[in-house]
Formats: structure tokens, C-alpha cells, sequence
């Protein structure tokens, strides 16, 4: 076996990913599985900005679990990739400076392990969002799979769409036949042999924690900062003091930034009151300006969605929390908001004796849940058609979906653009030998029972 790592430096946490297939099938694709997966502890590594030699300690002990899960003579041939998402994104705007140093305390740890380092990179979003589509797909085999003789097949099936939520962005991608308008949202792939035309945006801010920390923002000045304010989003009976510079430290709200002192504390008094949370979160989107024909918020170009999708990361979290612990289903866009304004009209004593070890994000998933059915519905416009189309999983088999597989099988050329050959043909020949075999033997069976069975009548005649 061949193994590649890649850690999957998010917004909010690093998790780290151990990729396995067979060594001789490099470019033969369709064999790659997850191996094994590790949790770095703490937050991402963005959150160091101000220690950034924390930020590559902070990967030792899942780097460690690495040494113990690939074999150690497998260690020097074992790729190892570390990709940002949208939380260094945003600290690269904020500071370039500390983002670069970051950066090079992570290369410098990962550096100190015995793997094949190719280097740590930012991802754009539109990278994240096209790499999430490859992994989706490729897991449940929408490009090409291996047929039972060992000869690839174009299984006709048509691509998926792929929803990725993280903790500062929020990605769509799919394949369309329409025009893409911008140009920014195009990209054209070759997998197989086959062209792809995707369309694909990232939206910036729009992640589960900025976006609560946007809606924090919103609901201050509302009130214009006042000592005590209330949080209709929040379940009745929970209350929490707030430094400002904990809402403010993010250039998602920097320009909204009061002219208090940072250091000011405010509290906040949980009202649970899903009307006026719903017209709050409405107001992070913006619905009205649009240069192109057809636009889903912000003035951002969409095409009309279309065929089957896969929404995953915070998205399947959310949903899975309205199915899970508050005993909703989620078929259609009423399912969801109706969910949402009961978790919304749900006190904060009821919440945690339903999911006590929720505690942490107990609070939020009234804001969540209304935020995913106005992005779904209203953002990206699906509806009681095309919002039943929407699978909400975490994994495709046993692998996670995310961007991390999509990124390592890129970066080793795991995917030809070309078809690959059928197969090798001494494989094919010995497929075709055991077919031969399995039917002489088969036939050789039946005649010696036929055999038998006359010789057998003709002594008891």
C-alpha cells in the first residue's frame, strides 16, 4: 500500500486525513480509501496569530498518530500536504505578515516528521469548493469505476452537486450546461477523458462562526450598544457577557466596528423568539443588487441548480442535530423551518437536558438552522422540487467528504485527464483463464453426475 496525509487546516479546527491505495495503481484511480483520521486539538491555526510557533505544536500529537498509522518503512515515500481554508484567508487579509508566519511555524513542524513534505499552502475558495466536488464524486464513482473484469467504465451517471459549510465560508459547486455569466465562477476540469464545465463560489463571511459573529454585530447596533441586549436567536433562559473584541477581531466585521473601547463588555439575554431571528439573519444577505439575469445573494452570479446534491460539514451537522435530538425529518424547505422555530422556541433547560454533551454550540443552532434554510431557499434557491435532491451526509462510505482527498488527488496526479487503458492485459488474461477454468470445471462436474447417476440405475436394474 502507498499512503498520502493531508491536513485540513479549517477556520475553526485542523483535522488531519490518512489516504490509502494500492501501491502499483498510482495513476489508476478508483482505490483510494481513508486510512485513518485525527483531530488536532485546539483551535485552527489561525488562532495563533499572535504565538505562531503554537500553531505547529498544535499538530504534534495527530503528526505523532501518523508515524504509528503508516508503516514505518513507508514513512519517506508518504506525501504529506497541509491546506488553509477560509480562516487564514481572512487572517491573510487582516495581517499578510503573521498569516506568512503562521504558515512557516506549520512548514517548520511538519518539516521535523519523516514524510515526503510538499508543502502548506492558502486554498482560494474557489479551490476548496471544486476540490469538495472531486472527492463527492469520486467516492460514489460518478466519473469512472473499475467493471468486474477489471475494465473501466464511464458509468453514465451524471456528476453531483457538493455544499460545503465550514467555519468562515461557505461553498456550491455543480455541473452545468448553462452559460456562466462570470467568468470567476467557471471552471473547466478533464477527468477521464471527460470535460467537465463547473460552476462554483465561495462565499466569504458566510461560515457557521462569522456568521454569528456577523449576526452579534447586527443585533448591537440595533440596540446601539447598550450594556444589556437582547439575542432573539438564543433560547430563553441563557444570558452571556461578551468582550467587543471578541465580535470585532475579524475583518467580516471590522466595518462595523463602534467606536467604543474594545475591552467594553456587553450581555446578552437569549429571547427565543424565531420571527425576529429570522429577520435578523435576513438582513447578513443581501437580495437586491444584480448585474447578471439570475443572481443568489450579494450580487453574486448563480445558475439555476440542477440534478442531485451533497451538503455536508456544518450542514450535515445541522441537520442531523433537527433529526438526532430534536426527532424532526428534514424532506422538504417547510421541514426545515419549521425545525428551526422549534429549536428556536425551545429553552435553553429544555436544549441541554435533549443533548447535554452539546453544551458548547447548544445556544447557536437556532441562528444555524434559520441561517441553512435561508441560504438553501432563498440563497441558492432550491425548492419543494429540487430541495428533496439534497443528501446531507458527513461520509461516502467510509471516507469523509471534504476538500482534503479532492486536494491529494490532484497534487499526485491521481486523476489522468485522459482515459486510462482498459487494463493490463496479463490481468485481463487471467480473468479470462479462471472464467475458462471455473466453466471446464463446472461442466466436468455435471458430466461425472450424470455419469454416476446412470451407472447407478443401471445396478439396480
Amino acid at each position: 500500500l502507498q499512503y498520502g496525509i493531508v491536513l485540513d487546516a479549517g477556520s475553526s479546527h485542523t483535522a488531519m486525513f490518512i489516504y490509502k491505495w494500492p501501491a502499483d495503481k498510482e495513476n489508476d484511480t478508483g482505490v483510494v480509501s481513508e486510512h485513518s483520521m485525527c483531530d488536532v486539538e485546539g483551535p485552527g491555526i489561525s488562532s495563533y496569530s499572535s504565538k505562531p510557533l503554537r500553531a505547529g505544536t498544535s499538530l504534534e500529537h495527530c503528526l505523532n498518530q501518523a508515524l504509528r498509522d503508516v508503516p514505518k518503512e513507508k514513512h519517506m515515500g508518504t506525501p504529506l500536504y497541509l491546506g488553509a481554508t477560509a480562516g487564514m484567508r481572512l487572517l491573510n487579509i487582516a495581517d499578510p505578515q503573521v498569516s506568512d508566519a503562521v504558515l512557516r511555524a506549520v512548514a517548520a513542524t511538519l518539516k521535523m516528521y519523516p514524510f515526503d513534505f510538499r508543502g502548506a499552502k492558502i486554498l482560494s475558495g474557489e479551490e476548496e469548493g471544486v476540490f469538495g466536488w472531486v472527492t463527492a464524486n469520486y467516492l460514489l464513482e460518478n466519473f469512472i469505476k473499475r467493471g468486474w473484469l477489471g475494465e473501466w467504465i464511464q458509468p453514465q451517471k451524471t456528476t453531483l452537486g457538493a455544499m460545503d459549510f465550514g467555519g468562515a465560508s461557505t461553498q456550491i459547486t455543480f455541473e452545468t450546461r448553462d452559460t456562466i455569466e462570470n467568468p470567476r465562477n467557471e471552471v473547466m476540469l478533464k477527468l477521464y477523458g471527460q470535460a467537465y464545465k463547473v460552476y462554483t463560489q465561495s462565499f466569504l463571511c458566510y461560515g457557521r462562526d462569522q456568521v454569528l459573529k456577523r449576526l452579534l454585530s447586527k443585533l448591537l447596533q440595533a440596540e446601539s450598544y447598550q450594556e444589556t441586549v437582547s439575542h432573539p436567536c438564543w433560547p430563553v433562559g441563557y444570558n452571556k457577557s461578551l468582550l467587543l473584541s471578541s465580535i470585532y477581531d475579524s475583518p467580516c466585521t471590522e466595518k462595523e466596528r463602534p467606536s467604543l473601547a474594545l475591552n467594553t463588555t456587553v450581555t446578552l439575554v437569549g429571547t427565543g423568539n424565531g420571527d425576529l431571528c429570522t429577520l435578523h439573519v435576513s438582513k447578513l444577505f443581501d437580495f437586491t443588487n444584480c448585474s447578471f439575469s439570475h443572481c443568489s445573494f450579494d450580487g453574486v452570479f448563480q445558475p439555476k441548480v440542477s440534478g442531485n446534491f451533497i451538503a455536508f460539514s456544518a450542514f450535515f451537522y445541522t441537520v442531523d442535530f433537527i433529526q438526532t435530538v430534536m426527532g424532526r425529518t428534514v424532506h422538504l424547505p417547510t421541514d426545515l423551518k419549521d425545525a428551526a422555530e422549534t429549536i428556536c422556541a425551545t429553552s435553553w433547560s429544555e436544549l441541554l437536558l435533549k443533548a447535554p454533551k452539546l453544551e458548547k454550540r447548544l445556544p447557536d443552532y437556532c441562528t444555524v438552522s434559520i441561517f441553512v434554510y435561508l441560504l438553501i431557499t432563498k440563497g441558492y434557491s432550491f425548492n419543494n422540487h429540487s430541495f428533496p435532491n439534497i443528501a446531507f451526509q458527513k461520509k461516502a462510505g467510509e471516507t469523509s467528504i471534504g476538500w482534503a482527498l479532492g486536494y491529494m488527488l490532484n497534487l499526485t496526479n491521481m486523476i489522468p485527464a485522459e482515459k486510462p487503458s482498459s487494463h493490463k492485459s496479463m490481468l485481463y488474461n487471467y480473468w479470462v483463464i479462471l472464467i475458462l477454468l471455473f466453466v471446464v470445471t463446472t461442466l466436468t462436474s455435471l458430466v461425472t453426475a450424470i455419469c454416476l447417476l446412470r451407472h447407478s440405475k443401471s445396478s439396480i436394474i
